[in-house]
């Protein structure tokens, strides 16, 4: 008998003036062709993760008028339909980091993880639908380690973060270091629900 489990199907950092600093798709399965392939299109995942700004900033309005401090795990943002879900984080800096779970997105058979030699999956939590749910720590491992590497890639003596965030607020590069790349794809598919450590 298949089951499935969640599997991220895609991580994305926005700068702190909202503006996209990089998007990582993983490959979900597709039951309908026992096949794994991203659920959605780079532009939908894009504007997915734009949508999840505007929770960003009511939460942090919120907690302005509450005087709570909001930096940090923000757990679910928003339940996008019965399979994705948008789980947030945001630095001290502002620069926030958005995991999209697909509840369906990886198969087990018994005790088997299939995945495809370039499925990228990964995710966390119960097993069943979005009803289920995920518990907020089970994500806490993708959130610290995507922390890691952006704190890593700040290190770089070439990474000029003002470039990426530009004080006006207007344009803005993207990350383009291959090392943040692979390590969210290394977060991305190495994710499973119970992982503690990435």
């Amino acid at each position: 008998m298949s089951t499935a489990i969640p599997s991220i199907a895609c991580l994305g950092v926005i700068g702190r003036n909202n503006n996209p600093l990089h998007m990582s798709i993983f490959s979900s399965h597709d039951t309908t062709t026992n096949s794994f392939t991203p659920i959605r299109t780079p532009l939908e995942f894009s504007l997915l993760l734009s949508s999840t700004v505007d929770v960003f900033e009511l939460r942090a309005k919120h907690a302005a008028a509450t005087g709570i401090n909001v930096t940090g795990d923000f757990g679910l943002l928003h339940a996008v339909d019965d399979r994705l879900a948008a789980y947030g984080f945001e630095t001290n800096t502002g620069v926030r980091m958005v995991c999209v779970v697909d509840m369906r997105g990886r198969r087990i058979d018994g005790t088997v993880l299939r995945s495809g030699p370039s499925a990228a999956t990964g995710g966390g939590g119960t097993t069943g639908g979005l009803g289920a749910g995920l518990r907020d720590s089970e994500l806490k491992p993708v959130f610290r380690a995507m922390q890691t590497a952006y704190v890593r890639l700040l290190q770089n003596p070439f990474y000029n973060p003002d470039e990426h965030s530009p004080l006006g607020g207007r344009g803005g590069k993207k990350i383009t270091s291959k090392r943040f790349a692979e390590d969210m794809r290394r977060i991305g598919e190495s994710w499973t629900p119970g992982v503690t450590s990435l």
